[in-house]
């Protein structure tokens, strides 16, 4: 088994516990819809991140523009508490690796499959929908669909599920017809 990086190391441990909690309390649905809002947040936000990252802020700054974020959020109380101990701790560094950790679980638990969709513009709840369907289809379970918007792909999608890549975007397709006009010159 190859050894975890200290910050997955961390990660683990942190969302494993978190797990732990939140099955305990039967609050597995509020949290994750708590998380995945923050990864959002801070996916939206490079001064969020620049706030999860920084080593010149101290705990209190860090701990304080964190939990006002929440507030404004209106997280439940489990995941405030979670993520003012981080700060507190001074792991902000590894949230994102954390939140990802506890979705993982909370898929693996209910056997649900995950894709990692890329577009190069943000999908509608009914083409996330679609996509999700034909999904669960050809894979023959649960899917859940993680959006992602690189507007460099110019058009299509970049659908990642575990180790397998699907990549019908624009810009691959362009860059395979300039390989194959080279190889005609």
């Amino acid at each position: 088994m190859a050894s975890m990086t200290p910050v997955s190391e961390i990660a683990s441990r942190y969302a494993a516990a978190l797990f732990d909690l939140a099955d305990d309390q039967g609050s597995l649905d509020t949290v994750a819809g708590d998380l995945a809002r923050l990864t959002a947040a801070v996916e939206d936000s490079t001064e969020l991140q620049r706030v999860l990252r920084s080593p010149v802020l101290d705990r209190n700054d860090q701990g304080r523009a964190i939990a006002a974020i929440l507030e404004k959020m209106e997280v439940s109380e489990l995941t405030r508490k979670f993520v003012g101990l981080i700060a507190k701790n001074r792991r902000l560094f590894a949230l994102t690796d954390m939140i990802e950790g506890f979705l993982a679980e909370l898929a693996r638990r209910r056997g649900e499959i995950s894709a990692e969709v890329t577009a190069a513009r943000p999908l509608s709840d009914a083409q996330i929908s679609a996509l999700q369907e034909t999904l669960q289809k050809s894979l023959g379970g649960k899917v859940t669909v993680a959006p992602k918007v690189d507007p460099g792909l110019i058009g299509g999608l970049v659908v990642r599920v575990g180790s397998q890549m699907i990549d019908t975007s624009l810009r691959t397709q362009l860059n395979k017809m300039q390989l194959a006009m080279k190889g005609t010159s």
